[in-house]
C-alpha cells in the first residue's frame, strides 16, 4: 500500500521573477523527499503586466486575462517538471499551487455596510487541472481571512512540521517581503511580515544598475550606509505595528520606492548599501521589539532569495551578534524551494480535510481547512 503522496507544488512570490515548482513525496509520518524541481521565468510582457496590477495599475479585463495566462504558465511549469523528471502525469497525486498574489488588503474595509479584509491570488486552478489532467489545490488565503485572519503568513504551518520545537528557532524568509516564524518552547507559535525583503533592493538595482537583482550582494558591498537616509526610511509606520501583521506590494511598491528615492544619497552604490541594510535592520529590530520580549532565540534560519545575498546576511548577523544565522540549506531544505515545499504541506492537509492555518500567526478566530480543489 502506498505510504506517501507524490505532489507538484508551485510558488510565485512578490518578486514576480519566476514560477518555482517542486516535485516531492510527503510520507504518512509527514517527512518529505524532494525528487526534482523546475523554475520557469515569467515572459517579460507577462511580468510587466503583473507588476502593473500589483502596483494597482490595470483594469478588470487585465485581471480577467492574467488569471488565465498565469494559470496556463503554472500548468506549463508542472508539465515541464514532469517531463524533466521522466515521470508520467498519472504518477502525480495532485498539484498544490499558491498562485500569484496581485493584491492583498489585510486591513478591514467597509462598503455597503460590509466590513471585510480581502486578497486576490490569480492563476486559476481550473486551468491548471485541465491543462495537466491532475487534481489541483489552490487559493488558500481567502478561507483564513473569512475566519477573521490576515491570510498571511501561511508558511508557519509547514515550519512547525519541518523544524519542530527542539530549539527556539526563528524561521526567516527573505523573499520580496521578509517574514518570520517563531518556533519556541516558551510561547505559542506566531509569525508576521517584518517588512520589505528583496522588493526595494530589486527595484533600485533595476533602476540604477539595470540588473534584475544584486548577485551575492556584490553591489551593496561596494557602498556605504547613508545614516541620514536610513533614519528617514525607518520612520515607516508599518515597522512599529504589533503582530499579527502582513504586508506586500500594496505598500512597498513602485510609488513607495520613488517617494523615498527623493531623499536618497547621490552615490548609487550607497543607495543599494543603505536599502540592503534597511532590510537587515528592520528584521533585527522586529526580533528585539516583538520576539525577544516573549522568548529567547537559539538560532535564525534564513530562506528565500535573500539567503544568497552574502552582504545582507552579514549585515543581519552584525545586528544580532549573539544569535547564530544559518540557512535552510543547512537543514537539507533548498533555500529557493522552501515556500513551494510549504505549500505542498498545505495542499496535503487540504486533501486530507484537516485544518492547515495557524490562528496564532494569522489572527484567525479558529482553525480552518484552507484551499479549493479542482478535479
Amino acid at each position: 500500500m502506498k505510504k506517501f503522496k507524490t505532489i507538484i507544488s508551485m510558488m510565485s512570490g512578490t518578486s514576480l521573477d519566476s514560477i518555482d515548482a517542486c516535485l516531492l513525496n510527503i510520507y504518512d509520518d509527514l517527512t518529505f523527499k524532494v525528487i526534482d524541481s523546475y523554475s520557469l521565468d515569467y515572459p517579460i510582457e507577462v511580468r510587466e503586466k503583473l507588476l502593473a496590477l500589483a502596483n494597482n495599475n490595470g483594469n478588470v479585463s487585465d485581471v480577467c486575462l492574467m488569471n488565465f495566462v498565469v494559470g496556463e504558465l503554472f500548468a506549463k511549469t508542472a508539465n515541464l517538471l514532469i517531463e524533466k523528471a521522466n515521470l508520467k502525469h498519472r504518477d502525480i497525486d495532485f498539484i498544490s499551487s499558491h498562485g500569484q498574489t496581485i493584491f492583498h488588503i489585510p486591513a478591514i474595509k467597509e462598503i455597503g455596510g460590509i466590513n471585510t479584509a480581502s486578497t486576490l491570488q490569480i492563476g486559476d486552478i481550473s486551468v491548471i487541472s485541465h491543462k495537466t489532467g491532475i487534481m489541483t489545490v489552490g487559493d488558500f488565503r481567502p478561507k483564513d481571512m473569512a475566519s477573521g485572519g490576515q491570510g498571511a503568513p501561511l508558511v508557519p504551518f509547514a515550519d512547525k512540521i519541518l523544524f519542530g520545537l527542539d530549539k527556539n528557532r526563528l524561521i526567516q524568509n527573505i523573499g520580496g517581503i521578509s517574514n518570520v516564524t517563531v518556533l519556541s518552547k516558551n510561547c505559542d507559535i506566531f509569525a508576521f511580515d517584518n517588512g520589505p525583503g528583496n522588493m526595494l533592493i530589486d527595484y533600485f538595482i533595476h533602476k540604477l544598475f539595470d540588473l534584475s537583482f544584486d548577485k551575492n550582494g556584490e553591489i551593496a558591498s561596494q557602498g556605504n550606509i547613508d545614516n541620514k537616509w536610513l533614519e528617514e526610511l525607518l520612520k515607516e509606520h508599518y515597522y512599529n505595528i504589533k503582530p499579527p501583521k502582513s504586508t506586500g506590494r500594496e505598500l512597498f511598491n513602485k510609488d513607495y520606492a520613488e517617494k523615498i528615492y527623493k531623499f536618497a544619497p547621490e552615490n548609487n552604490f550607497d543607495v543599494i548599501a543603505t536599502i540592503t541594510f534597511l532590510t537587515a535592520k528592520v528584521i533585527a529590530d522586529s526580533y528585539k521589539n516583538f520576539i525577544l520580549p516573549k522568548t529567547s532565540i537559539d538560532e535564525v534560519v534564513i530562506g528565500g532569495g535573500g539567503a544568497y545575498n552574502k552582504t545582507l546576511l552579514s549585515m543581519l548577523q552584525k545586528e544580532i551578534p549573539s544569535i547564530p544565522v544559518k540557512t535552510h540549506d543547512d537543514f537539507g531544505i533548498p533555500n529557493k524551494l522552501k515556500e513551494a515545499i510549504a505549500f505542498a504541506y498545505l495542499g496535503y492537509f487540504t486533501i486530507m480535510n484537516k485544518p492547515n492555518n495557524v490562528p496564532s500567526c494569522t489572527g484567525a478566530n479558529m482553525p480552518v481547512v484552507m484551499g479549493k480543489i479542482s478535479y
